[in-house]
């Protein structure tokens, strides 16, 4: 199989970071694309759990996440991957598992590597990482964290 575009999701947690010595491996052994993908959770729909919120306040964080996102794929970048000469960094804002499955699709990728839970998770493996595993087109390879 041939791998020209990997995948590489995170929370920017150190748990997804367990994730980056497989993703540079594979880097190196298929001279692959990696495309780095932090998915902003849309506050908006956790609305009901949380009260009403004004609109403003949601869009102000979101603002903040934005803003901050870039610099801290940056410094995963300086970090641990060299300065990203053949990284690709990706923001959105969504629902975490669907957006990882709709970048899979639109972006062509090969191969996803994904640490086995996130930041908020105490179990063995993720809510995230087991719907993106039972629903990916592509391989998909889990990492402990």
């Amino acid at each position: 199989m041939e791998v020209k575009k990997i995948l590489w999701p995170t929370d920017f947690s150190t748990k997804a970071e367990a994730a980056l010595p497989h993703v540079k491996m594979l880097m190196e052994q298929y001279q692959a694309e990696i495309h780095v993908l932090y998915v902003i959770e849309d506050l908006a729909h956790h609305e009901g759990w949380y009260g009403t919120y004004a609109e403003d306040h949601i869009e102000k964080l979101l603002r903040q996440f934005k803003q901050r996102a870039p610099e801290r794929l940056n410094q995963i970048c300086e970090r641990h991957l060299e300065g990203c000469p053949n990284y690709i960094k990706h923001v959105v804002v969504g629902e975490p598992a669907r957006e990882i499955l709709k970048f899979i699709k639109e972006h062509d990728i090969d191969q996803v590597v994904m640490a086995t839970k996130g930041e908020r998770n105490d179990y063995q493996f993720g809510s995230v990482v087991e719907r993106v595993v039972k629903n990916s087109p592509v391989p998909v390879t889990t990492i402990p964290a």
